[in-house]
């Protein structure tokens, strides 16, 4: 067991700081709403991840692999999900060039950024990119067996695989947050924001429109 936990985790971190939906979600939550909002994304995507892997374990995700319209119809409500994310940015950023400053000079964060989310609202948002991505389901169920020792309990060691691979985002993911709260006065400048949320906007569409393209094709 010892062995498996210890090559699943180097295998998991891999997976965890590789660039997607979740990085560029969390980026989005700490520029708009702060470290805590942020913070709480990540706990949403963790959240995400034992989702699957409860229906990893009972064998849900298996048939969404054997079923190619279930599979397709999850993949375009994620694309649309993601883009519809990626659309929210942009106006963001929009708002923010376009808001007049009460003295007229150049207008703050405050003036024309984004309503900034409550804990509860960027938890979700978290839970709702992981669990609409069918790959995250789709990789625990052709990963996780592999590291399951022979005679283990599977629905347990399952949770226990998926609780490594949430820990793990969540640590870097909050790091993310972190990072990004302590260059606050450096990613709050107007500019400086108007060009994150352009940069994260796009970066969620084109993973939107290549999630849903792939599921066209």
């Amino acid at each position: 067991m010892l062995t498996s936990l210890l090559g699943f985790t180097a295998v998991a971190a891999l997976l965890t700081v590789s660039p997607g939906p979740d990085f560029a979600v969390v980026l989005r939550t700490a520029l708009g709403s702060g470290r805590r909002a942020a913070l709480c994304s990540a706990l949403g995507i963790a959240a995400g991840c034992f989702v699957w892997g409860l229906a990893g374990a009972v064998g849900l995700t298996a048939m969404l692999s054997a079923s190619q319209v279930a599979y397709d119809a999850l993949r375009v409500a994620g694309a649309l999900y993601l883009m519809w994310l990626g659309v929210q940015a942009l106006r963001a950023a929009r708002r923010l060039r376009t808001a007049p400053a009460a003295d007229g000079a150049e207008p703050t964060a405050a003036d024309g950024g984004d309503v900034r989310q409550t804990p509860l609202r960027a938890f979700r948002t978290g839970a709702l990119t992981n669990v609409l991505n069918p790959k995250v389901g789709v990789v625990y169920m052709s990963l996780l067996p592999q590291f399951i020792p022979h005679g283990a309990p599977v629905v347990a060691t399952t949770l226990l695989l998926v609780a490594v691979h949430a820990a793990l985002g969540v640590l870097w993911l909050g790091t993310i947050a972190v990072a990004v709260h302590r260059a606050r006065a450096v990613f709050q400048r107007p500019r400086v924001q108007r060009r994150l949320d352009q940069a994260t906007g796009g970066v969620l569409l084109a993973l939107g429109a290549a999630v849903g393209f792939e599921a066209a094709r």
